[in-house]
């Protein structure tokens, strides 16, 4: 125990300061979060179109990892589904239906009413999360609108390819 302590100390304060913070902001939310059901242990009602701040976590590279917002777009039995975000200018550049077709793993939302810029969905890092990891809801799409619907069948196609989406 003491080793990995040591090991993981040094990992730590090897990292530039803004992910040393990150890292820690997770670890710390883990402590106090993991032993929850659901967020409505938490106080918090998420639904389905919901856009949340949620801790993902320590990530691998190409995951979405520490805090983002992210949009719920099914639950199931108190986990939801969810898709990241970022507002990253670059990201949001290379969009398939912004810029470049050959992104198909980037959807552009725009900016949502409760954010504070315009935003791209990583569709292909699209995961189930204990509820437990949802820190606020800042922002809703209509789950019923024809914004979620194609987010839907976007993300369909990502899992299952366009050949078995009917």
């Amino acid at each position: 125990m003491q080793e990995y302590l040591k090991e993981y100390e040094a990992f730590i304060l090897s990292m530039p300061l803004s992910q040393q913070n990150r890292e820690c902001v997770s670890g710390y939310n883990r402590f106090k979060r993991m032993k929850f059901w659901s967020s409505t242990s938490l106080g918090i009602d998420v639904n389905i179109g919901d856009i949340c701040y949620i801790d993902y976590g320590q990530a691998y590279i190409n995951e979405a990892g520490y805090q983002h917002f992210g949009l719920v777009i099914a639950t199931y039995n108190h986990k939801l589904l969810v898709v990241p975000m970022t507002s990253n200018t670059n990201t949001i550049s290379q969009a398939v239906n912004k810029h470049d077709p050959t992104k198909g793993h980037l959807y552009y939302i725009g900016k949502v009413e409760g954010l504070n810029k315009p935003s791209v969905l990583f569709l292909n890092d699209c995961k189930f999360i204990n509820s437990g990891r949802i820190i606020s809801i800042n922002g809703h799409i209509c789950p019923k609108g024809p914004i979620f619907d194609k987010i839907r069948t976007c993300v369909k196609e990502i899992i299952f390819g366009p050949h078995m989406i009917e």
